[in-house]
Formats: C-alpha cells, sequence, structure tokens
C-alpha cells in the first residue's frame, strides 16, 4: 500500500522594510525589489509611505532604553521607506537570511551577497527591517498596515498564493490574485 502525503506549504507572512537611505537610491532599491522576487517571496502588501515620529517611535518602542534608539527613529524618518508584506515558506526566517546580520560590518564580511552586506551603510542605516517573530509580524503589519487583516488573508487568500493562482504587478511592486 503505497501513502500519499499532500504537503500544502508552509505560507507565513513578515515584514520587510526597506529604509529611507536606501530608497532615495533607485539602483539599489531595483536591486532589492529583484532579489526579493528571485527568492520566491509574493508581496501581499506594499506601501511607499515616509513615517512620522510618533510611528516611528511606537514601532521601535521595544529599543527605547538602547543608546540606538534615538539614531535609529530619527533615521527612518529621514526619508520614505518601502514596506512590504512578504508570504512564502517561513518567510519570517528567510527574509532574514536574505537580509544578512543586523550588523553591517558582520554582514560585509560574513554574508558579502547579502542586503546588508550589499546596502547597509552602519548599524542603524542597515538597510532593511524584518520581523523576527510570529508575534512581531502581527504587532509591525497592524502598525504599519492598519487596513490590512491578517486573519482574513489567512483564511480567504492565502489559498490563491498556495496554488499560484495570483499575478505579479510590476508597476505596483505588488501580486495580485487573478479569481
Amino acid at each position: 500500500m503505497t501513502i500519499i502525503m499532500s504537503s500544502k506549504p508552509n505560507i507565513q507572512l513578515t515584514l520587510a522594510i526597506l529604509k529611507p537611505h536606501l530608497v532615495k537610491n533607485p539602483i539599489a532599491l531595483r536591486a532589492i525589489r529583484n532579489k526579493i522576487l528571485e527568492s520566491n517571496f509574493k508581496i501581499v502588501k506594499s506601501k511607499h509611505r515616509r513615517l512620522n515620529e510618533i510611528d516611528a517611535e511606537n514601532f521601535y518602542k521595544e529599543h527605547i532604553n538602547k543608546f540606538f534608539y534615538n539614531r535609529l527613529v530619527t533615521s527612518m524618518i529621514s526619508g520614505p521607506s518601502e514596506m512590504y508584506v512578504l508570504a512564502r515558506e517561513n518567510a519570517i526566517k528567510q527574509w532574514r537570511d536574505l537580509m544578512g546580520p543586523t550588523k553591517v560590518y558582520k554582514a560585509q564580511f560574513d554574508q558579502p551577497h547579502s542586503i546588508r552586506g550589499e546596502f547597509g551603510l552602519s548599524d542603524t542605516r542597515n538597510a532593511t527591517h524584518g520581523s523576527d517573530s510570529p508575534e512581531s509580524v502581527e504587532r509591525e503589519i497592524k502598525i504599519l498596515f492598519p487596513e490590512f487583516d491578517i486573519n482574513f488573508w489567512f483564511k480567504n487568500d492565502r489559498k490563491y498564493f498556495e496554488c499560484n493562482k495570483i499575478i505579479f504587478d510590476k508597476e505596483h511592486f505588488i501580486h495580485r490574485i487573478v479569481y
């Protein structure tokens, strides 16, 4: 007797931010967008937005007592960022692997082809942000994409991404469902 097991992908969502110093460079922005697509991420939501100080402070509140907090908030409000809700199998880990180590110096030596290894400038301006856990994904998406309902997406839209009933809208850098 042969048992056939169906293995549905373990699709996760994660939040990705391309930081202001990176967004100012169209060549770097294009290169990172290509890396995202080549790594089989699907872009569920996409937003080009400048964070205000209140949102940046709220977003990074877990770092409020750390020496780099003010520098980080100031950097994040210095210009527009690109923000994405990404989907794929093991999205959180895969995005963090693609970003590379948080410390740019370490990234440049240990993972020079990672996003931070190629495009990071300093530990504050390290090119990208990525959620580090499912709990962070929920909290961070609620701050930056308050209109997006994660539970609705998993209940109603996830199936379209799992069976690839989506098309890529290059102009808006987003995958759209094909009904």
